[in-house]
């Protein structure tokens, strides 16, 4: 005989006690039935998860909405300026920032397929998520993933083709290319994704419906799956292999030509400048691949869910920040755009005065 709300309501309580988390999260009562096929567990029929998330923060999650809804709003008006900073100078219209604000849009869809969501969690007892809703913002912020790993690939092709072959630089590297390199990431990780997402929200769910993270990502939620998911995880090895290591591989391979490239130059500001190029895409290559690394490849039993939930945090919300001020601060180009919008902007203001 399947349990009853009340009964279910009662073990996740004690299930958050347990993990040492405030009682005060408000449950959202499922209906739960049993299954032919594993009749000792109980399987969800009806559609929502609860993300645990910071619940175990308390009274402190106030001071984490401020922070993280500060953060959110720096991370959408620099890469909206990065953009715009592009686009309105007509000297930056060359591929590599052509890359760049594919790379600035994307990092806004990024942070806002997570953090919205977040922010209001932080500030209500309710944190709960629809199976639609989970399904969206999985397929959205997986998308966004891959989309990263093949821009950042393109980034450097286009980094190799600049130092290694100059001559043929504006030949090889044309708009069309550029725009079919940049579509192709789009539109690979758009159609990739469908798969392992309606796969994994096919089947069945059980047990304990609280997810201890505080978006839905593919791990979390495959731990609530209570079907054999051996098939859908040598498919996600697949998309990885070819979507996340390929890419960095290619982009390993550039630089070893490109390093070698800069190494036969013969004067040192020639190597100084050559690689002044590469050095931000070449710093936000190491930051994403490094936080992506420590997420998914450190073994969970040398972690805790709270210090994954930093990572993720890290990968998610501050990286998406850290991009445009790495591509502004560390780019000479950029930034003498940025003065002569400024200076452009206190002339107009003070011939209207």
């Amino acid at each position: 005989m399947p349990p009853s709300r009340k009964e279910i309501s009662v073990q996740c309580v004690i299930h958050l006690h347990t993990c040492g988390f405030d009682s005060r999260v408000s449950l959202l009562p499922l209906q739960m039935n049993n299954s032919e096929s594993h009749p000792g567990e109980n399987q969800t029929i009806s559609p929502g998860f609860i993300l645990v998330g910071f619940s175990y923060l308390n009274e402190l999650q106030i001071l984490l909405f401020l922070l993280l809804l500060l953060i959110y709003l720096l991370t959408l008006m620099g890469n909206l300026l990065v953009i715009l900073l592009i686009k309105l100078n007509p000297s930056l219209h060359t591929p590599m920032y052509f890359f760049l604000v594919n790379l600035s849009f994307l990092e806004m869809c990024f942070t806002s397929s997570v953090v919205p969501q977040l922010l209001v969690h932080l500030l209500v007892e309710e944190k709960t998520i629809s199976l639609v809703g989970c399904a969206a913002q999985m397929y959205v912020y997986s998308i966004m993933g891959l989309t990263e790993c093949c821009l950042l690939a393109a980034m450097a092709y286009d980094r190799y083709v600049a130092i290694c072959h100059p001559l043929h630089y504006t030949t090889i590297m044309s708009g069309r290319v550029c725009a079919e390199l940049a579509g192709a990431s789009w539109l690979i990780s758009i159609t990739v994704e469908i798969v392992p997402t309606v796969w994994i929200f096919s089947l069945p769910f059980c047990g304990s419906y609280c997810i201890h993270h505080f978006f839905c990502d593919i791990p979390p939620v495959l731990k609530m799956v209570c079907a054999d998911t051996s098939n859908i995880r040598i498919v996600g090895f697949i998309v990885t292999g070819l979507f996340v290591i390929n890419p960095f591989l290619l982009i390993l391979l550039s630089y070893v030509r490109i390093i070698s490239t800069i190494l036969k130059l013969p004067s040192a500001e020639g190597r100084r400048k050559a690689f002044s190029t590469c050095s931000s895409h070449l710093t936000v290559v190491t930051f994403f691949y490094g936080t992506a690394l420590i997420t998914y490849l450190v073994p969970k039993s040398d972690s805790t869910k709270e210090s994954d939930q930093m990572i993720s945090l890290m990968n998610t919300i501050v990286a998406p920040l850290l991009n445009p001020l790495i591509y502004t601060l560390r780019n000479k180009e950029v930034k003498g755009a940025m003065r002569k919008a400024v200076v452009k902007s206190i002339f107009a203001h003070s011939r209207r005065n």
